[in-house]
């Protein structure tokens, strides 16, 4: 979601930030902009009091080149893209806002300018104070407040300013300010979203992300909920939410800016889908048997003492969570609960301390799951655990144990392999119970890693599928409508091939068990609707059989991913792509991947814009 990128430094650093800002690309974006202080160069005297500012609605090369044209040059800058919250995607809503002090003309920039990711819940409130001491605001933006709250603040020094505001706020913020009168000093401050610090060689910066300082430093400071920092020219210091004085360490962080490279690749969604097989590999690397510490020091007694799991996750993350509950309650036979994490901590629950709360997520910023985590922590559920992708997240600093995925940086909106590498840590999380718990012998546990270091091999036989389901896509790119069926660990196989496919292509998905087709979804079933069924050869093989007649019956038209050995033939109105091989409890994580490149292609076919659909963001990191 919305990024920040922000400098103090001795030379032009508009290049700097908006590079920063296309290495944010990634996260969603439906508009973007960067505001300098030019006097800040050099000492040079610019106009509008020293303020410059270009926004557009566009993509950020567009920024650049009108950056370029008005020749917008400073030392001290913040650049931001946002995603709309408050305000529909327009010019006068994008980031970064000044202030329009009291007495000042609508669209005469004032002396704050500012940049915000979250959402301000108690806005309103302060938009009409202000307005009641004069305050134009010239946007329909929550983050304008806080840029005019801050003005009407200040009274010679920006951090206490910045300080003073912050503590009439209510929601969640990450923002950088800067003040027409003090040229060289950026504030930042954070609660409930990401603000990293950057230190370089007599320069310093502010992003949400360490990814926008690729390439500019590697020395990252990753700053604590309720920080307050104050950048200048080669030098910071930071106060907590007690605005006392504290020292945070400085990481050596290598986030690779090459692995944002969309190389032979039509788009960043195919690259990683194809790039799955290395994903698996990488995330399995120098996992030779089952053992708790696989999660960190001190795993085994905290899997000693649990007696359940409660799985906290959004969106694609919460359907590995529902596959990873099959695997646990079958394989360790501990008891599992999966719920969506922005709607568990707004739910009178039961809480039990003897639980190992699971939370799943990419970025490792989720505001929803973080808030959740946070509530099952104040219930007094402390066995934490997490899957994710990003070790210096906030989720893995603030989990007791983690498991670190290494599926790489992923561009696409439409997570694919972040995903299946999920799934992975969640499957060493499954047999890592299981044996402490005494349930998982030698010979299984032996037999489970040898499947494993398959997977690679095997996720390259099914990608080699792609001919077969450009044929389907073909046929799907005309429809408006498609059912999804799948049974067991397969049903929320077949959630997530219906969110894919309907997040990049717009086509409206529903997925279901397929026992539930004739308690109301069977209604809609028509040639007109395509029905994709996954289709392994299990236990549940001969009950969804008997489903995909009730589809063939009504006339409808199937698509069915099969194994080798289902005896499930193509006929009238039945359409059969056959896997290379079953691949039993692993199964999931290899008939996700056709279902991805069915979204995938279909996408291509349909014009859409595949990497950043409409409306939607990589890292959701507001409520």
């Amino acid at each position: 979601m919305c990024g920040i990128v922000s400098a103090v430094s001795y030379r032009n650093i508009v290049p700097i930030l908006v590079q920063g800002l296309q290495r944010l690309e990634y996260r969603g974006y439906d508009s973007c902009g960067v505001a300098v202080h030019a006097a800040s160069l050099n000492g040079a005297n610019r106009p509008q009091g020293g303020l410059q500012r270009a926004r557009s609605t566009s993509r950020v090369a567009e920024l650049m080149a009108q950056v370029s044209a008005e020749h917008i040059e400073g030392g001290t800058g913040i650049a931001h893209t946002r995603w709309a919250t408050h305000g529909a995607p327009a010019v006068h809503n994008a980031h970064p806002h000044f202030s329009h002090g009291t007495g000042s003309a609508e669209g005469k920039p004032g002396k704050v300018a500012l940049v915000h990711n979250g959402i301000i819940e108690n806005h309103e409130d302060l938009r009409a104070a202000l307005q009641a001491k004069g305050y134009v605001f010239s946007s329909q933006t929550d983050t304008e407040v806080i840029a005019h709250l801050v003005d009407s603040e200040y009274d010679g020094d920006i951090f206490e300013a910045v300080k003073s505001a912050i503590g009439q706020l209510h929601g969640a913020y990450a923002i950088a300010v800067f003040h027409k009168d003090e040229p060289q000093r950026v504030i930042g401050a954070r609660a409930g979203s990401p603000l990293i610090l950057g230190v370089g060689q007599g320069e310093t910066f502010l992003a949400s992300d360490a990814m926008a300082l690729a390439g500019v430093t590697d020395q990252i400071v990753y700053l604590e909920e309720g920080d307050v920092v104050d950048i200048q020219l080669g030098k910071y210091w930071v106060v907590d939410r007690q605005h006392k004085a504290v020292t945070r360490a400085v990481k050596t962080v290598h986030a690779h800016s090459g692995a944002a490279e969309l190389g032979p690749y039509r788009h960043y969604m195919q690259k990683e889908i194809f790039e799955q097989p290395r994903a698996i590999a990488d995330t399995l690397e120098g996992v030779e048997g089952i053992t708790p510490e696989l999660f960190g020091d001190g795993a085994y007694s905290t899997f000693k003492a649990i007696d359940n799991v409660l799985i906290l996750a959004c969106g694609t993350s919460y359907y590995s969570g529902c596959v990873a509950k099959y695997w646990i309650e079958a394989i360790a036979k501990v008891p599992c609960q999966v719920e969506i994490a922005s709607e568990y901590r707004y739910r009178e629950s039961v809480p039990n301390p003897h639980t190992l709360v699971v939370t799943i997520t990419q970025s490792g910023e989720t505001a929803d799951t973080l808030a959740a985590l946070r509530h099952a922590q104040s219930l007094g559920m402390t066995h934490t655990l997490t899957i994710c992708n990003v070790a210096t997240s906030a989720m893995v600093r603030e989990c007791k144990h983690a498991y670190v995925t290494r599926a790489g940086v992923e561009i696409g909106v439409a997570s694919t392999k972040a995903f299946t590498t999920q799934l992975a840590g969640l499957f060493l999380l499954t047999l890592a119970l299981a044996q402490t718990k005494g349930r998982l012998s030698d010979a299984q546990e032996a037999a489970h890693i040898k499947a494993m270091r398959h997977l690679p091999a095997a996720l390259q036989a099914v990608l080699a599928l792609e001919p077969q389901i450009i044929a389907w896509a073909q046929e799907f790119a005309s429809k408006e409508n498609a059912l999804f069926l799948g049974r067991g660990t397969h049903y929320p196989i077949a959630l997530e091939g219906a969110l894919k496919l309907k997040e990049i292509t717009y086509i409206h998905a529903e997925a279901y068990a397929a026992g539930e087709l004739k308690h109301g979804p069977l209604a809609l079933v028509t040639n007109a609707m395509p029905v994709v069924t996954v289709a392994p050869n299990d236990q549940l093989l001969e009950k969804l059989k008997s489903n995909m007649q009730e589809v063939r019956a009504r006339g409808g038209v199937l698509y069915v991913l099969a194994d080798g050995d289902t005896k499930i033939e193509s006929s009238e109105g039945v359409n059969v792509i056959r896997m290379p091989e079953h691949y039993g409890v692993l199964s999931p994580i290899l008939h996700v991947v056709p279902l991805q490149l069915l979204a995938y292609h279909t996408a291509c076919a349909r014009g859409t814009d595949v990497d950043k659909p409409r409306n939607l963001a990589k890292s959701v990191t507001v409520e």
